[in-house]
């Protein structure tokens, strides 16, 4: 399987699927054979009567895979609302099996594989007669985490209780990168130093707003051997 990294954030509309796009961008221009895959998509458009999974379309050209847009995501949905609601709403629940299956067949493709979650840490995604969260996926893929935030006013609070709550349900965290970042503004380069101090995890990388790279000292190190553990 693919040696992988599960990319969460803390909040929804950070930057998860730019920096993802970034990452594996980074790791093709190496020359390695790197790939994406996101369990559930809400808020996809409709473009010819058919749902459009705009991450992944993004990152699938941002990134130049090359990859058919139902081998990147497993659950589309119209609504713009939270997986659990949107699934509920479209009549269509999460199958934790296609996730597993999915990721599976995914991770025999590429070397390196992102993935990409929903919304932040704290997602449900699916609420009726069967319960899943987000981290119960990041669990199942044995996969450690890179935390994406920017460094606003707010941020060092939302970036100690996403890391707490990762470490309250045993996930590995390998940093944090801090998107549409300021260099040289006093408030976001403290809100950095603040953020690693209080957290005790590395900020990895800081990403300009618009930026074309995303500079990392070593990224395959983010990358780990993934597996399937699934009661």
């Amino acid at each position: 399987m693919a040696k992988g990294i599960f990319i969460t954030a803390t909040g929804t509309d950070v930057g998860k699927t730019y920096i993802c796009a970034l990452l594996i961008k980074k790791l093709r221009n190496m020359g390695l054979n790197a790939g994406y895959y996101k369990g559930v998509l809400s808020g996809a458009a409709k473009s010819d009567g058919l749902l459009v999974p705009q991450d992944a379309e993004y990152v699938n050209r941002t990134a130049n895979i090359g990859a058919s847009l139902e081998d990147m995501v497993s659950y589309v949905y119209e609504n713009a609302v939270s997986p659990h609601l949107a699934a509920k709403i479209e009549a269509r629940p999460v199958q934790a099996e296609k996730i597993l299956e999915d990721f599976y067949r995914v991770s025999g493709t590429y070397e390196y594989l992102t993935v990409e979650g929903s919304g932040g840490i704290v997602c449900p995604i699916r609420a009726d007669e069967k319960e899943f969260m987000l981290t119960d996926f990041i669990k199942a893929f044995n996969l450690s985490i890179l935390i994406v935030s920017s460094a606003k006013l707010g941020d060092i609070n939302n970036c100690v209780l996403t890391v707490e709550y990762a470490k309250s349900c045993g996930i590995n965290i390998k940093g944090i990168i801090l998107n549409r970042f300021n260099a040289g503004n006093l408030l976001e380069e403290d809100n950095k130093k603040m953020i690693e101090y209080l957290t005790k995890v590395p900020v990895v990388a800081c990403v300009e707003d618009n930026a074309q790279d995303i500079e990392l000292a070593d990224i395959t190190s983010l990358y780990e051997e993934s597996s399937i553990l699934w009661n």
